[in-house]
């Protein structure tokens, strides 16, 4: 049976919104295996001067998390 985990990230760029999504991909790949996907939440952008200089994407990225192995124990642990 698969499990999988839903963290919310907020990823930045000074090129686009879907930079900033890649950025978060990028960056959570590093320390996480096994992501499923994204669903962007929320686009805002900081401005200045009449420009936008940096875009940010809220994203949730959904993993899977690795099965706990049946052979150590033989049974989930009860609590």
């Amino acid at each position: 049976m698969a499990v999988v985990k839903v963290i919310e990230l907020v990823g930045t760029s000074n090129k686009s919104w879907d930079d900033a999504v890649q950025q978060v991909v990028h960056e959570a790949s590093a320390t996480l295996r096994h992501i499923t996907g994204v669903d962007l939440i929320h686009q805002t952008a900081h401005c200045k001067e009449g420009r936008i200089t940096e875009y940010r994407a809220t994203v949730h990225v959904a993993f899977q998390i690795e099965e706990h192995s049946a052979s150590i124990s033989g049974s989930p642990t009860k609590r």
